[in-house]
């Protein structure tokens, strides 16, 4: 690549301004000399690889080699299998039934062992509000209604 165009075309993408004496072009000519190394070796193994194709083609076939008959009439053979075989709709059935015992053998664990009813809190809290209850019952009713008024807001 010419340095002059190598110079605008860093410019342009970066903003930088190289000098024409700059270390960047020694890279860049070590670059382009490995380059083309690496490119000439790969062009020659190609070209021996087509040079050795062709003349196997042209040959038809290495010396000695004799190709042997058949043993018989060739079987096709099958590039198509169901999607599901029995097996694994054995195996997948009995992951469902393993999967539905569980189920219920948590259900019927949680159903035996739940404690019913509420707690010490709930039971302490129900109690409170039925002695309030009473208490607002023997109020004298201007301050029984007062009362009422004030829990309703």
């Amino acid at each position: 690549m010419d340095q002059q165009k190598l110079r605008a075309l860093v410019f342009e993408k970066t903003g930088v301004r190289i000098d024409v004496d700059d270390p960047v072009f020694a890279l860049v000519a070590l670059n382009e000399a490995v380059l083309e190394d690496a490119v000439e070796r790969h062009i020659a193994r190609i070209d021996a690889a087509s040079q050795a194709l062709t003349a196997q083609l042209a040959g038809g076939h290495p010396p000695g080699y004799v190709p042997t008959p058949s043993a018989g009439p060739v079987r096709p053979i099958s590039t198509q299998s169901p999607m599901v075989t029995p097996r694994e709709l054995r195996l997948l059935g009995a992951a469902a039934a393993i999967a539905l015992l569980s189920a219920l053998v948590v259900l019927g664990g949680q159903a035996a062992f739940r404690k019913p009813g509420l707690s010490a809190e709930q039971e302490q809290a129900l109690q409170r509000a039925a002695k309030l209850e009473q208490a607002i019952r023997k109020l004298d009713a201007p301050t029984r209604a007062q009362l009422q008024a004030e829990l309703q807001k």
